[in-house]
């Protein structure tokens, strides 16, 4: 017999380890380099299903790692490093040096006068905006031109206001394209201010978020405007409103369509992605870009609140804004071009007239900063992780990767941001073993024992949108529920498991059950099984063990063809 032959001939019998005979395993063989070490056991009463457990030493990781998502066609991911810019800081949140405090001072009895004009505008531009609002139930079409009139008032008042905020004089460069030649208008949204000034300036249609029209005021100056409400949580409501913008954008009876393409406010100092709701309609578009000059006082609206900010503005000899309406772009005629070209295009025109770059942040960066900062993390700055580039390769929605930072969270994350083997397997409520330190392996594409948020969120996406993943899910519950009644009862649950991590005492068992059952019934139906793993993909890997399914194999065979 050659020795290679004799390299493939099993160390034990077939007769020798059978998964279905309890045994107490007396020794565990750990493996080193070079050396290999018998280490004694205390036998234990509970069974198991080998003869021999087989651990790694440190030394021989890299050696012995194993994929554990393979049998899914996962090569791994990368998740790439994240820019360490914050786009949405404000420079300056707190009142600093003397020059601010003397400063503020000198501004009190302005601050009064202020205060005053800037209650009567509102008060004067309340009544106005009800009195054109009075009796309009035909909302459906183009405001009447004697209630547009009767706006004229509330719009002057608007300007008391900006006044009143320190706002004395806008620079403007450039002027408004007239609206039979660009119908929709882009800008960049650094503060509340924004809104208010294009109200003044153009009274245009501008699309909001639905939770604008509760706020006292402004929902109804925003109803005045026959705002576009969208719920961009939604999409059927992102579709709704891309529909009424093309509708208004295609009468010259509607205002031209004001939108802000980012999502949010920034601190001006970057571009982030845009949103394509201005863009898929494909009409020509005027790209305006608002700047805001300071040297003491940051005047965005990011990481501050709202009073807090008024007041820093009343506080102001004098606030610098600057508008500067761009050349008109129009999609391409030659051929027909995407929305996101044509978003592509026109966020490279205004981040050159702003000397800024576009980065790959987006409103979803956003939404986990709000969260990171909810949860009291003071480096919140280091759960973004530039969105737009993880939602278009995984299509995963904010709302998603909002979950996920809510599981990272509870992993204790420290002040560097970054998670720990022990903390990582306690919230998946998975136990030490070697397939749980496969998983955390998969995730640590650093290999530095550690992982970041953006290693987490990429890893689980990643797992979550292999094209696999659905019918895997499937054949691990139908593999699971051995008497074909729609449910995994606890035993059955266990029995899966034990494979897995055979060394699961009853109580983990009852733990990692009650994951699974979503609605506490004490059963697992499908629907609760693929929602625990929807939530948390990477426990599919507990399942590999039933994955080598019929079915599976030939989807898998069909994918090898496809790709």
């Amino acid at each position: 017999m050659s020795p290679a032959d004799d390299l493939r001939r099993p160390l034990l019998p077939s007769t020798a380890v059978n998964h279905h005979t309890p045994t107490n395993p007396n020794h565990i063989i750990t493996i080193t380099n070079p050396q290999i070490k018998i280490q004694p056991q205390t036998p234990t009463n509970q069974d198991s299903p080998s003869r021999f457990k087989l651990y790694t030493d440190p030394a021989t990781t890299e050696q012995t790692e194993q994929n554990p998502y393979r049998i899914l066609g996962s090569d791994g991911f990368d998740p790439s490093g994240s820019t360490t810019v914050d786009p949405f800081r404000n420079q300056t949140p707190k009142i600093e040096g003397v020059y601010e405090w003397i400063k503020m001072l000198i501004c009190v009895p302005i601050v009064v006068v202020r205060l005053v004009l800037f209650v009567v505008c509102m008060l004067i531009g309340y009544v106005a905006t009800k009195t054109a609002l009075h009796g309009w139930k035909d909302t459906q079409n183009p405001m009447p031109k004697w209630r547009c009139r009767v706006m004229y008032v509330t719009r002057l008042c608007t300007r008391g206001i900006l006044f009143s905020f320190g706002y004395h004089w806008i620079k403007r460069k450039g002027k408004p394209a007239p609206r039979e030649t660009a119908p929709i208008l882009v800008s960049n949204h650094i503060s509340y201010i924004d809104p208010i000034f294009f109200f003044y300036e153009l009274f245009p249609t501008i699309v909001a978020s639905e939770s604008h029209d509760s706020m006292p005021f402004v929902g109804v100056i925003i109803r005045a405007m026959q705002v576009i409400y969208v719920n961009r949580f939604s999409y059927q409501s992102r579709k709704q409103a891309v529909n009424e913008i093309k509708k208004r954008a295609a009468s010259n009876r509607y205002p031209r369509v004001l939108l802000f393409p980012e999502g949010t406010t920034t601190n001006g100092r970057q571009l982030i992605s845009f949103q394509l709701g201005a863009f898929i309609p494909g009409y020509p578009i005027q790209p305006v870009v608002v700047r805001y000059p300071h040297v003491h006082f940051d005047q965005s609206w990011g990481h501050i609140a709202l009073a807090t900010l008024m007041f820093r503005m009343f506080m102001q000899f004098h606030n610098f804004m600057e508008v500067e309406y761009l050349p008109v772009i129009s999609p391409s005629q030659h051929q027909k071009e995407s929305a996101a070209r044509f978003a592509e295009r026109t966020g490279r025109a205004m981040a050159s007239a702003l000397n800024v770059v576009q980065t790959h942040h987006s409103f979803a960066d956003y939404a986990l900063l709000s969260k990171a900062l909810e949860a009291g993390q003071e480096n919140f700055s280091l759960f973004m992780v530039e969105m737009a580039k993880i939602q278009k390769l995984y299509h995963l929605s904010s709302s998603e990767a909002v979950d996920f930072l809510e599981q990272f969270l509870g992993m204790n994350p420290d002040s560097s941001g970054c998670v720990k083997y022990q903390d990582f397997i306690r919230v998946l409520r998975l136990k030490h073993s070697p397939l749980s330190e496969n998983i955390f392996r998969f995730i640590d594409v650093k290999k530095n024992g550690v992982i970041t948020f953006k290693e987490f969120l990429v890893g689980s996406a990643h797992i979550l949108k292999l094209p696999l993943f659905p019918q895997a899910c499937e054949v691990a519950f139908n593999e699971s529920d051995e008497d074909k009644d729609h449910y995994i009862s606890l035993s059955e649950f266990g029995g899966s498991m034990s494979p897995a991590i055979p060394t699961l005492t009853m109580s983990e068992i009852q733990a990692l059950f009650e994951v699974f059952d979503i609605n506490g019934d004490g059963r697992i139906s499908e629907d609760d099984f693929v929602t625990c793993l929807r939530r948390n993909p990477l426990l599919i890997a507990h399942f590999s063990h039933l994955l080598k399914h019929k079915d599976l194999d030939a989807a898998i065979g069909l994918l090898e063809e496809i790709v």
